[in-house]
């Protein structure tokens, strides 16, 4: 744990800090989630107009980190807060939060101004997780909540090579009005490719409909970029999508829930298993009947956690004291085919995803293992996807603690960004399908 405090005290010490929201200017019955008010903005209405991506509200966006530009634009860009249409993983209309951003930067590429959706990596499952709540609070910090808008970094980065930048809080994560589904394939892939319908309409958004779209993101938002490139063929063809980077891609949850159980990222089991069961009568069926007092306490606890509060209280918590058999969670859907069946149907890796596609991910990588992102890009490659495979080689930097997991993220990000923006200008990409057997 020592280490782990290492890492989020120089967090807290590096960002700008925002401690508070203020109260919602209109809303009779506010919701507060462990002591931050989430503004009323985030609140759907009763009934939600047709249409995917068709945008519901908007409204300025200050950005907690930003600077005056010469040209009185301020930098990096021009933030919007925005509320748009989506469909979940049952078929229903669902609204879905984030941010759409207009670089103060100029595009020097061919064509119109390009647009990047966001999927930002795993923030949490409390409203005040959303990632477009951190671009205005880098820092949440109050005594029960503890979240850092570590995705700002990429977002900026992105907003600098002039391309507008579209931040999705996914399905449930900020919007009110359920929970949310945390590494929900279809939920994820939506949002995204809805996201990018909605940056359209945004007023004084320079982004058209011939806008070149990419999509960007790591571990959970790996998954997410990764899901949307393989539904946008089917579901959002009107997106022209340009190319994709998928980070450490939780591509098979079975693996996946094997490597989080026990490390410093416990917490994050207990969303996945919140959403599913939220989503899914038949897991939820499961859990009920396999998790005890314990279990069910934690898994409501954790429901509101932010990445910080899910480390500093869940962090190397075995899942094995919260079931009745003491078998892990992994052990007991493994068990159960209903709850097994609801987890394969998210594999990654069925579909072949439209566009090229860079995959990396840390050999080492302990959390989100390796192995299976790997095979991800193997399967693609299989199904005639024009795959970018990168092993990102780094010694071992500790067991369960999230570093070798955290590591390839920054030290990966400068060639995804610029891989991603020579899509974006029209650039051919080069596949090594062929060298993959040869490659970790």
């Amino acid at each position: 744990m020592s280490r782990i405090g290492t890492v989020l005290t120089t967090a807290v010490v590096t960002t700008a800090c925002v401690c508070a929201s203020a109260p919602p200017a209109a809303a009779s019955d506010p919701v507060v989630s462990r002591g931050v008010t989430i503004p009323a903005f985030y609140t759907p209405p009763a009934g939600l107009p047709a249409g995917n991506g068709t945008l519901v509200r908007h409204e300025p966006l200050p950005l907690g980190l930003a600077l005056p530009g010469l040209d009185g634009r301020p930098l990096p860009g021009t933030a919007t807060r925005l509320m748009y249409t989506s469909t979940d993983s049952g078929g229903e209309r669902v609204a879905v939060t984030g941010a759409y951003i207009e670089p103060s930067a100029a595009w020097k590429g061919d064509g119109p101004r390009p647009l990047v959706v966001v999927g930002s990596g795993t923030m949490g499952q409390g409203d005040q997780c959303a990632p477009s709540f951190s671009l205005q609070h880098p820092l949440l910090l109050n005594g029960q909540t503890l979240s850092v808008g570590y995705e700002i970094l990429a977002v900026y980065r992105l907003l600098a090579t002039g391309a507008a930048v579209v931040v999705t809080d996914y399905v449930g994560l900020g919007a009110t009005d359920r929970l949310h589904t945390y590494v929900n394939r279809l939920d994820q892939g939506h949002a995204m490719l809805d996201a990018a319908r909605a940056a359209r309409s945004v007023p004084g958004a320079s982004v058209t409909a011939g806008s070149r779209v990419g999509l960007y993101g790591y571990s959970q938002g790996g998954g997410a970029s990764a899901a949307a490139a393989e539904l946008q063929r089917t579901y959002a063809p009107d997106v022209p999508l340009a190319g994709t980077y998928s980070g450490a891609p939780p591509a098979d949850l079975t693996e996946v829930m094997k490597g989080i159980d026990g490390s410093a990222l416990a917490g994050a089991l207990g969303w996945s298993i919140n959403g599913f069961a939220q989503a899914e009568p038949d897991l939820r069926e499961v859990v009920e009947a396999n998790v005890n007092a314990t279990g069910r306490a934690a898994l409501k606890d954790i429901a509101t956690t932010c990445v910080g509060d899910a480390i500093l209280r869940y962090g190397f918590t075995k899942s094995t004291k919260w079931t009745s058999s003491g078998k892990s969670l992994a052990e007991v859907l493994a068990g159960e085919p209903r709850a097994q069946a609801v987890l394969d149907k998210q594999r990654l890796g069925a579909l072949t995803p439209t566009g090229p596609v860079r995959l990396a991910t840390g050999v080492q990588d302990d959390i989100v293992p390796h192995a299976q992102s790997r095979r991800l890009a193997v399967d693609w490659c299989r199904r005639g996807g024009d795959v970018t495979y990168k092993p990102v080689l780094l010694p071992d930097l500790g067991d369960k603690i999230l570093t070798n997991h955290l590591a390839p993220l920054i030290t990966d990000q400068d060639d995804a960004v610029s891989w991603l923006t020579d899509r974006l200008a029209g650039k051919p990409a080069g596949s090594n399908c062929r060298t993959l057997p040869v490659q970790p």
